[in-house]
């Protein structure tokens, strides 16, 4: 796969997603947005890849909208554009196997929302990360005010977007926004072993784990709990628990590929 904006190699059954416009600190227009709803779009319909793992090319994961280009828009464009980020955000956050951030320098505006879609976040020692929309007299466009809340909390949302911070990697991990704080150098490295764990667990069961998280957070608690159960009865017809349990008893790794 060749793209302008993003460089995407697939290994292992991961696919590696690199925002590619150093020059600007990987800043999100809309070419690059399209060009990342294309690549989901292409990863959703690729049994082969199990894990997605996002990263950025130089100092930045990514640090923001295209400034240069939001600037000349008016109130209609601007309504396009979250429309747009909100769309492929969409996709991401639901794409139906794991993903996992792997913030390798500023994770502002844009690059902090794409973060909250992934389903894991891991960030280098070295990083920043916040929403700093209100220096520029807007609000976060692409979900931040929704997943960041539901993340965090209202409390740490709201100190988050209304002073615009730019926070430390430790205070990332502190307030829970991210998973997991490494060395700069051991950062990819750090996202492949986390992906190569989940590559060892039954691929159904991942991908049903993960539609039943995502939907059960914007459900009520009893409708949440009837979607695990009926979703757990669901696993005992793909044949992956036969064999998991099977394997376990007699001391082997399972076979999940059949």
């Amino acid at each position: 796969m060749e793209y302008k904006n993003l460089v995407v190699t697939i290994e292992d059954q991961i696919a590696i997603i690199k925002f590619n416009r150093p020059n600007v600190l990987n800043a999100l227009n809309i070419e690059t947005l399209l060009e990342l709803e294309k690549i989901l779009d292409e990863l959703s319909n690729n049994d082969a890849v199990r894990v997605v793992i996002l990263t950025g090319e130089g100092k930045a994961f990514v640090a923001g909208a295209d400034i240069s280009q939001m600037s000349k828009f008016n109130p209609q464009e601007a309504r396009a554009f979250a429309q747009l980020g909100h769309r492929v955000l969409s996709k991401l956050e639901n794409l139906d196997r794991p993903v996992i951030a792997a913030i390798n320098g500023y994770a502002l505006g844009g690059g902090c929302e794409i973060a909250l879609a992934c389903d894991l976040r891991i960030i280098a020692e070295t990083a920043k990360i916040g929403q700093p929309e209100v220096n520029l007299g807007i609000i976060p466009g692409f979900g931040g005010t929704q997943r960041l809340a539901r993340l965090c909390g209202a409390g740490v949302a709201k100190e988050l977007i209304y002073t615009g911070d730019m926070i430390s990697a430790d205070e990332a991990y502190r307030i829970g926004l991210v998973n997991k704080v490494v060395p700069q150098d051991k950062l990819l490295d750090s996202a492949k072993e986390i992906a190569q764990k989940i590559l060892q667990k039954g691929p159904g069961a991942i991908r049903l784990t993960k539609t039943v998280i995502n939907r059960g957070l914007d459900s009520p608690l009893e409708t949440a709990k009837e979607l695990e159960i009926e979703t757990f009865a669901l696993c005992f017809a793909s044949g992956e628990p036969q064999e998991g349990m099977k394997a376990f008893l007699e001391k082997r790794k399972p076979n999940w590929i059949k």
